[in-house]
C-alpha cells in the first residue's frame, strides 16, 4: 500500500494494492483461533511459521506454555510513539512497570525450560526492563549496542545506544554458541612473532582478526532507505542485530517467538538462518509487511553485515565484496 512519493533509488519495502488480498490470507487472525482444532492449539502446531494478527495478551491465551526455544521482545519503549495510527503514550516509571507486568510474565510462560529471552529497550525504560526480567528469569547480561544515527540534542546528550537484556529460565541449562557470533575486525596495528601474524590473518582484502563478541556492539547499522530490509515501521530493528541473538541462542530447527513482531525482523532472520518462527503483531499493515519480507526470504537469505559465518564491521562492504569475489 504505497503512501509516499520516494526517490528512484529508495529501496524501502512497501505494500502494493495488488498484494493486499494474498498477504491478508497468510495472516492468522486471533479472532479465528477458537476455530482451530483443539489438538493443534494444544501442541502449538497451528502457530509454527505463522504471523498472528492480534492483541498480544489475547493471543497468548491460545499459545501453549513452553512453546519457544528463543524469545526476542522489542516492546514499545516508554516514549510517545505513533505506530501506524496506534499511539503508545509515555508514562511514569511506575505506570510503565505496570504495563510490563500486564504481559511479560505471560510471555515468559511460553519459553521452554532451557530457553533464552532477549528484551530490548532504551536508557529511559531499561531499569523497568531489568526489574521485570529479574522477577521471572535469571539475568545473565545486558547488551548495549550503538545506534550510529539519530537526532542531535541541544540541551542533552544525543541518544546513541540501546540495551538488550539477556535472561534464561535455568542458568545451569541453556544454549549459547559463541563460535557462531564471531566478529571480523580490521587489524590496525598488526603484531607479529618471528615475522608471522599473531592472532590475525593477512588477506587480499586486508588484515583481519576474528574476535569473540562482547556485550557492547558497535557494528550495527539502523535500516535506512537504501537497504532492502527497510520498511516504514518507526522502530524497526536491523536484521544483523537479531541474527546475533538467533545464532547465539538457538539451534537450526528451533522456534523463535516474537510477541511484538512489528514489520517482521525476528521471523525473517529466523527463516533466513534455518529456524522456525512465530510472531504476534497488532497492526495488520505491519503484519502484512512481515509476510512480504518472509516471502522474499524464500530466495534471498542475505543478512547485511553477516557473511561467511562471521559478522563484519560497519562500513566494510567493499572488503566483503572482495572476499565474495575471491571465494568465487
Amino acid at each position: 500500500m504505497e503512501k509516499k512519493e520516494r526517490a528512484g533509488r529508495n529501496r524501502t519495502l512497501c505494500l502494493q494494492e495488488n498484494e493486499i488480498f494474498e498477504l491478508q490470507k497468510k495472516l492468522v487472525k486471533v479472532q479465528n483461533l477458537e476455530k482451530e482444532p483443539a489438538e493443534s492449539l494444544a501442541k502449538g502446531s497451528c502457530f509454527i511459521n505463522k504471523t498472528i494478527n492480534g492483541d498480544v495478551i489475547e493471543t497468548l491465551k491460545y499459545i501453549p506454555d513452553e512453546f519457544a526455544d528463543l524469545i526476542i521482545i522489542d516492546p514499545p519503549y516508554n516514549l510517545t510513539k505513533n505506530f501506524n495510527g496506534t499511539t503508545f503514550n509515555a508514562r511514569s516509571s511506575q505506570a510503565y512497570d505496570e504495563y510490563l507486568e500486564s504481559w511479560f510474565p505471560l510471555v515468559c510462560k511460553k519459553l521452554k525450560k532451557n530457553g533464552s529471552l532477549y528484551l530490548c529497550g532504551d536508557w529511559k525504560c531499561t531499569s523497568s526492563l531489568q526489574r521485570a526480567m529479574e522477577k521471572e528469569l535469571t539475568v545473565l547480561n545486558r547488551i548495549t549496542w550503538q545506534r550510529e544515527k539519530g537526532r542531535g540534542a541541544k540541551s542533552n546528550w544525543k541518544n546513541g545506544m540501546e540495551d538488550i537484556w539477556f535472561g534464561v529460565k535455568n542458568a545451569s541449562d541453556y544454549y549459547f554458541n559463541v563460535e557462531a557470533v564471531k566478529q571480523k575486525r580490521r587489524v590496525i596495528a598488526p603484531y607479529k612473532i618471528d615475522g608471522k601474524p599473531k592472532d590475525w590473518n593477512e588477506t587480499e582484502e586486508g588484515n583481519f582478526r576474528l574476535t569473540y563478541p562482547s556485550n557492547f556492539w558497535d557494528d550495527i547499522s539502523i535500516p535506512f532507505w537504501s537497504m532492502p530490509e527497510n520498511t516504514d515501521h518507526p522502530t524497526q530493528k536491523p536484521e544483523k542485530l537479531y541474527a546475533k541473538l538467533v545464532l547465539a541462542s538457538s539451534k537450526p530447527g528451533d522456534l523463535v517467538f516474537d510477541p511484538f513482531l512489528g514489520s517482521g525482523t525476528a521471523s525473517v532472520v529466523a527463516k533466513k538462518l534455518g529456524r522456525n518462527y512465530c510472531g504476534i503483531e497488532l497492526n495488520e499493515e505491519y503484519a502484512m509487511l512481515a509476510e512480504k519480507r518472509l516471502a522474499l526470504a524464500e530466495k534471498d537469505k542475505v543478512i547485511q553485515g553477516y557473511r561467511d559465518g562471521v559478522f563484519w564491521e560497519r562500513n566494510s562492504g567493499a572488503e566483503q565484496k572482495k572476499n565474495l569475489h575471491n571465494d568465487e
